[in-house]
């Protein structure tokens, strides 16, 4: 009895396998494929985060083809900086964020990205410096010297620091073209990943980095490159 169980069970898990591949391989050959997101794919982080898959699709190609790639998505920045200043001593604050896309076929990249740095689609350093003499207010007082003349005279440990703040937030939409050569007969599996990577530094002051991918769309299309091209360019 338990041995016609076990043969059961491998028979569906064979009938299972091979309906799944059946179905991949079903399905049929594509010159264009589409995929859109209306919806925030990447909510805003900061620091340096993993590669995060945003969209993904399947294509099947009839035979050996180039695949045209395109992903386009809103791509959010948002940057703050305070200095803070006091005795004319310089202060300076940097914040960076920036927002890098690649795209994968079957898990490999496709050029011109790779896993290290992909495809910046968006980045932006902002710096801010001051040198500032502080406030002063009720750190004067007045002294009479020797000879009965009477000075102003200010308290350095009194005075409190001015500051400075810069905020930028942006949004915008980026777009960029993959291409992926000699691609073999079959279906083949595209993803479009993400990654925000943000940093920065202050003195005495403050900063704030971060980074957000908003509403995006991919489209793969099926192609036949020419072979061994010759590219001409030409610089005045």
């Amino acid at each position: 009895m338990k041995k016609s169980a076990v043969v059961l069970a491998v028979a569906l898990l064979v009938a299972v396998l091979g309906t799944s591949t059946a179905d991949a391989q079903s399905q049929p050959s594509a010159k264009v494929t589409a995929k859109t997101a209306n919806l925030t794919l990447l909510p805003e982080t900061t620091g340096t985060g993993g590669w995060q898959t945003v969209l993904s699709n399947t294509i099947k190609t009839a035979n050996q083809k180039d695949l045209f790639i395109n992903a386009s998505f809103e791509v959010g920045l948002f940057t703050q900086t305070l200095v803070s200043s006091k005795n004319m001593t310089k202060d300076t604050s940097t914040a960076d964020a920036n927002v890098q896309v690649q795209v994968l076929l079957d898990g490999q990249p496709v050029q011109p990205g790779d896993k290290r740095a992909g495809v910046v689609y968006g980045r932006r350093t902002q710096t801010l410096s001051a040198t500032l003499e502080g406030a002063i207010a009720g750190c004067l007082s007045i002294v009479t010297n020797l000879d009965g003349s009477q000075s102003i005279v200010l308290d350095p440990t009194c005075v409190l620091p001015e500051t400075i703040e810069l905020i930028l937030d942006s949004m915008d939409a980026a777009s960029f073209n993959f291409v992926a050569v000699d691609v073999p007969q079959g279906v083949h599996t595209i993803t479009v990943q993400a990654r925000i990577d943000t940093t920065g530094s202050a003195d005495t002051g403050s900063f704030k980095a971060m980074g957000t991918v908003g509403k995006g769309s991919m489209t793969v299309e099926s192609v036949r490159l020419i072979k061994d091209p010759n590219v001409i360019l030409s610089v005045d």
